[in-house]
């Protein structure tokens, strides 16, 4: 069973915000894409996001290596408008323990508490295809534990950004999670295989 995972589309990681990943906005189209064919099979369509506290050692004003970003309740925290959410996606938050940094979808919560890999279980999915944003950041940390937790992994490279905070940091991130086993692919690919 397959499932879609989509990381961190808020406006905070997109052009303009905070930490906003250059070209970032152009991948969202192709991202409703991969929803609406998911959707269109009836298969699960999870969505992550940061969801940060004020104070929080990710911060750098207090040890942290980042500048403030995608705090609870703020409009930086918020999905890209242009997102296309579902009705019955499971949204996910991660990052709200102050003392963890949580890059990875598999430390993100839904609304009762479960994490991804327990909802991944329940529904019998072994397959999942993951895009967003950052590549070198919470993509790859999500892939990774994807692949620990034994989980097929298919990276969709069309529908990906990352920060590059060092030059090259995205491209080293994607030589990493395909040598571990990921499957790169791209939207012409996902409809064969969804077909």
């Amino acid at each position: 069973r397959r499932a879609l995972i989509v990381v961190g589309v808020q406006i905070d990681f997109c052009p303009g915000g905070v930490l906003g990943a250059a070209g970032a906005e152009k991948i969202i189209p192709v991202i409703n894409g991969y929803i609406e064919a998911f959707s269109e099979k009836q298969m699960h369509i999870f969505i992550t996001r940061d969801w940060h506290p004020s104070d929080t050692k990710h911060f750098n004003a207090f040890g942290g290596a980042w500048h403030p970003h995608c705090i609870m309740n703020t409009k930086g925290a918020q999905f890209h408008p242009d997102l296309f959410i579902p009705r019955n996606s499971i949204i996910l938050s991660k990052g709200m323990d102050p003392d963890l940094d949580s890059y990875s979808a598999f430390n993100a919560l839904d609304i009762n508490n479960r994490d991804l890999y327990s909802l991944l279980k329940d529904y019998l999915i072994d397959e999942i295809y993951i895009c967003g944003i950052a590549t070198d950041y919470c993509v790859r940390y999500s892939v990774l534990d994807a692949l620990k937790f034994g989980l097929a992994v298919k990276l969709l490279g069309d529908a990906i950004r990352g920060l590059d905070v060092k030059a090259g940091d995205s491209e080293k991130a994607l030589e990493e999670m395909i040598q571990e086993g990921a499957e790169f692919c791209e939207f012409d690919d996902v409809k064969a295989y969804l077909s």
